[in-house]
C-alpha cells in the first residue's frame, strides 16, 4: 500500500502549530511518531492533505519532577520512559508495562503523547495512566487546560481533546512510601495486542491494600476501571478466602467486549485469571 500524496510541515513553536491547524481544520494531522499513523496512510485508512511534524518543539520533550508529580512530555519515547531513572523511581508501573509494548524498534519512535491521544483500549499507556489516576496536560491556542484520566478516555479512539488541541503532557503522582503496583498481559505472541491486560496501582495497609486501582487494557472501548472489586480488596486483608471474594466479584462486575478472536466469556475469564496473577505479584512485592 502507498500513502496519498500530502503537504508537509515541520513548526518549531506551538504557536506555529496552532496557526497551521487553524489554517486546515480537518485536513491536518499532527506527527508524532507515527508508528500508528503512518500505518493508517499507508493503508488509506487517513487522507490528510497537511502532516504536522511537532518533533522539533521543546515544549513537548522530557521527562521530569515538578512539585509533587512527574511530568512527562508528550514526545517522549516508550524507550525513553523505559530506560528512565526518574520513571523507576517515581512511577514504576510505566516500567513494569513498557516492555509490554510492541518490539525495540516501535519503542523507539512511538511517543507517549501519540499513545494517550490516539486512545487505544489495547494500549499500555492509557490504563497505566487510569490506574495511576494521572492527569492529561492539554494545549490549544486558548490555553492549557488538565484533564483527569477518567475524564480524558470517553470512547474508542475518542478523548476530551477538542479542535486545535493536543497532549502537551501528563502529570502523575510520586510513589509514596507504602505504594505497591504490578502489571501483566496475555498475548499469543510478545509484542502482539494483547488479549487482555491490567495495571494496578495501590498502597500497602496494615490489613492488605488500600486504595486499590485496577484498570484493565483490551476488554473494553476505553481503560477499564472496577470500582466494586476494588472496594472488596480495600475490604480485608488479602487472605486466600478474601482473594478469591475479590474474583468472583471482579467476574460478576466486568463486561467485556468480544474480538475478532475471543468472546466475552473467555475475556472475562482471563481477566480473573490475571487480575488473581497480578495480585498475587503485588503482594509479594509488598
Amino acid at each position: 500500500m502507498k500513502a496519498p500524496a500530502f503537504d508537509y510541515t515541520r513548526p518549531r513553536s506551538l504557536d506555529e502549530v496552532w496557526r497551521l491547524l487553524a489554517e486546515h481544520g480537518d485536513a491536518a494531522r499532527l506527527l508524532a511518531g507515527g508508528q500508528t499513523l503512518l500505518a493508517t496512510l499507508n493503508m488509506r485508512l487517513s487522507e490528510p492533505a497537511m502532516l504536522i511534524d511537532i518533533n522539533a518543539i521543546e515544549a513537548l520533550k522530557g521527562i521530569s519532577v515538578q512539585g509533587r508529580v512527574l511530568r512527562i512530555g508528550a514526545l517522549a519515547t516508550h524507550r525513553e520512559i523505559e530506560s528512565s531513572a526518574l520513571v523507576a523511581r517515581h512511577a514504576p508501573l510505566l516500567a513494569m508495562a513498557a516492555p509490554h509494548i510492541a518490539h525495540r524498534a516501535i519503542r523507539n519512535l512511538g511517543t507517549w503523547g501519540g499513545s494517550i491521544a490516539f486512545a487505544d483500549p489495547a494500549a499500555e499507556w492509557p490504563a497505566c495512566l487510569a490506574a495511576l489516576e494521572g492527569v492529561v496536560v492539554v494545549r490549544g491556542a486558548r490555553g492549557e487546560r488538565r484533564v483527569a484520566a477518567k475524564d480524558f478516555f470517553i470512547d474508542l479512539y475518542t478523548t476530551a481533546l477538542a479542535a486545535g488541541e493536543l497532549v502537551a503532557a501528563c502529570e502523575l503522582p510520586l510513589r509514596e512510601d507504602g505504594d505497591v503496583y504490578a502489571f501483566d498481559e496475555l498475548a499469543r505472541r510478545h509484542g502482539d495486542y494483547a488479549i487482555v491486560g491490567l495495571a494496578l496501582a495501590a498502597r500497602r495497609g496494615a490489613r492488605g491494600l488500600q486504595r486499590a486501582r485496577l484498570a484493565f487494557l483490551g476488554i473494553g472501548s476505553t481503560p477499564v476501571r472496577v470500582p466494586r472489586t476494588e472496594a472488596v480488596l480495600e475490604a480485608g486483608e488479602l487472605t486466600p478466602a478474601h482473594l478469591d471474594r475479590a474474583i468472583e466479584t471482579l467476574a460478576a462486575e466486568l463486561t467485556p467486549m468480544a474480538d475478532l478472536s475471543h468472546r466475552p466469556a473467555t475475556k472475562r475469564h482471563l481477566a480473573c485469571v490475571l487480575a488473581r496473577r497480578v495480585l498475587a505479584s503485588a503482594l509479594a512485592a509488598a
